[in-house]
Parts: C-alpha cells; sequence; structure tokens
C-alpha cells in the first residue's frame, strides 16, 4: 500500500495527525509533514508499512480536502 499526500492542498485541520503517526503538525507553515516520505514532484509518496493500513486508511479518510490518497499494490486508488 502506497499513500501520496499533496501538501498544497492541505489547510491546517491536522486531523491526520490524530489519525496515524506518520503525520506532524507543521506549526510554521501551518500544514501537515508526512514523515519520512519521498517527494515526486510536489506530492509526498511514502509505503505503508502492512501493520499501519488501518491507521493510514483513516487519515486519508478523515482529511477535509481530499489531500491524502492511498492506492493498492497494484496501484489502483483506494481513498478517497
Amino acid at each position: 500500500m502506497r499513500i501520496e499526500y499533496d501538501r498544497d492542498t492541505c489547510i491546517g485541520i491536522y486531523q491526520c495527525v490524530d489519525e496515524w503517526s506518520q503525520f506532524e503538525k507543521d506549526m510554521d507553515a501551518g500544514k501537515a509533514e508526512l514523515l519520512d516520505a519521498d517527494e515526486d514532484d510536489g506530492t509526498f509518496v511514502l509505503e505503508v508499512p502492512e501493520s499501519e493500513e488501518f491507521d493510514a486508511e483513516m487519515a486519508a479518510r478523515v482529511c477535509p480536502v481530499d489531500a491524502i490518497a492511498l492506492y493498492d499494490d497494484d496501484g489502483e486508488q483506494l481513498v478517497p
């Protein structure tokens, strides 16, 4: 499973931070940060460990502006 996070779309509600520990508040920027992610053309990408898939899915589902997308191993979008 892979998560993609568009930081430009983020509006700093931080609900993702409450759902998954890979997200952290960046108070200076007013946006969440996806820890240990690689940046790919403005989108932050991270492989999700199997043991954390539920938390990653919840983080994606609670984002009010759909800045977080989740993909399965075949590249099919699961969330939003």
